[in-house]
């Protein structure tokens, strides 16, 4: 796509002069801070500091957005920063548009980074930067900021898709080229009243997908031992009884468990909650930045895990091999797409329009016998099977088929099975 004139890449962020990097670019002559501004907050550190050094800078009209997709927000929480910041807080309920604008997408696209973890903030970005574009034309602002750092991808994904979306405001993160030190935000925000601050860690992203930590204790890939605490959806709650579930697809998407019809969403939730309890779906791995330096992410994604696995058992079950062997070529165009913000870009779409081509025929169930390390598939059923249910009846059938195209004798005339 054509960028503004002036546009620059640096660090493989697109830039340009309307971009935020610093706190010094938003105190700029031509950055009129009167004029509505709008944040994305999760009510986490970096996100509460930035709305604290917005006022401190004499901005009088700050709009914080945050957008629910189903993780682990704390409304209460949130509201009660922004009243204590005197920002004004517009939480939107962005559940259901989650599931079916990004995650069926995914689903179908089986949207795995590198064969190592389903993506997931990938998913959700494109979304908030939509939102937060909508919101800042509604209020005319003149800026729209986040807080991602350039150890962390959602910078470019975030920068990316406000630019396709075309805001011709002022945007980006000012921790960009002017970090701040953990210890100084926790140290203001407590002089303020908002001592809550120091009891994290690390940083955490969540969303119904995926729940995602990084950094802070997590830094060092050589030395990451995981806190139990963290873990939600597959935390050790002891040894569960093993149990056997069933997943039903419907053109490719998940429609029931167990027989009973469900909403995507509520799909998710069902199996983040069945499948974690035996310990399933949890990621470690590494990913790149623009450079190709590598950090640490953690994961869990219970459900992901299985409904991935699920739908590839059913496209196999259901799909011409080539078919299949091109899709997953074109699967790894998809995520490459998704990861490098061009979310609204041609090619992740015209990449959808291919995978989502092949879609129609899958449909079936899986049924799995769930216990920890011991999961495993006990039936595949699928609608229309390319399978075979019985190889020795196949191989005679076969063979008849192939001697009267040939003209040839039955198996019988011809002695098979006998010297």
């Amino acid at each position: 796509m054509q960028h503004p004139a002036g546009t620059l890449r640096t660090c493989g962020v697109t830039t340009s002069r309307r971009g935020i990097r610093s706190f010094r670019d938003i105190a700029r002559s031509d950055v009129d801070v009167r004029r509505p501004i709008v944040t994305l907050f999760s009510g986490g550190l970096d996100s509460t500091y930035l709305l604290h050094r917005l006022v401190q800078a004499g901005a009088t009209d700050v709009h914080a957005l945050s957008v629910g997709v189903g993780g682990d927000e704390r409304p209460e929480q949130i509201q009660r920063i922004a009243d204590r910041l005197g920002v004004r807080l517009h939480l939107v309920d962005g559940r259901s548009v989650f599931v079916e604008e990004f995650v069926k997408p995914a689903i179908a696209a089986h949207g795995v980074y590198l064969d190592t973890h389903p993506v997931s903030s990938s998913l959700s970005r494109p979304l908030i930067a939509r939102t937060a574009v909508q919101l800042a034309r509604e209020l005319d602002a003149g800026m729209i900021l986040h807080t991602a750092n350039r150890s962390q991808n959602t910078l470019r994904r975030l920068n990316g898709a406000l630019d396709q979306l075309g805001f011709q405001g002022y945007f980006g993160t000012p921790y960009d080229l002017d970090p701040v030190d953990r210890e100084m935000k926790i140290k203001e925000l407590g002089a303020i009243g908002l001592d809550e601050m120091a009891e994290r860690s690390a940083s955490g992203d969540s969303n119904l997908w995926c729940r995602e930590f990084e950094s802070g204790i997590l830094d060092d890939p050589e030395n990451h031992p995981v806190p139990e605490s963290y873990y939600r959806w597959s935390a050790n709650r002891g040894t569960p009884d093993t149990e056997e579930l069933d997943v039903s697809f419907r053109a490719g998407v998940p429609v029931a468990v167990n027989g009973r019809e469900l909403p995507l969403a509520d799909v998710i939730e069902s199996l983040n909650r069945t499948v974690g309890a035996h310990g399933l779906g949890r990621y470690t791995g590494l990913e790149h930045l623009a450079g190709g330096t590598k950090v640490l992410e953690v994961r869990e994604m219970p459900a992901a895990w299985l409904l991935l696995a699920s739908r590839r058992h059913l496209e196999t079950a259901v799909l011409d091999a080539e078919a299949l062997r091109e899709k997953i070529h074109i699967e790894q165009i998809w995520v490459r797409e998704a990861l490098e913000g061009r979310w609204f870009a041609g090619l992740r779409a015209a990449c959808q329009a291919f995978v989502t081509s092949l879609a129609e025929p899958v449909c079936g169930t899986v049924r799995w016998r769930l216990a920890g390390s011991r999961t495993s598939t006990v039936s595949i059923v699928a609608d229309e099977p390319m399978y075979v249910r019985n190889r020795e009846d196949w191989e005679q059938a076969s063979i008849r088929e192939e001697l009267s195209h040939l003209g040839g004798a039955s198996t019988e005339e011809s002695g098979s099975g006998q010297w």
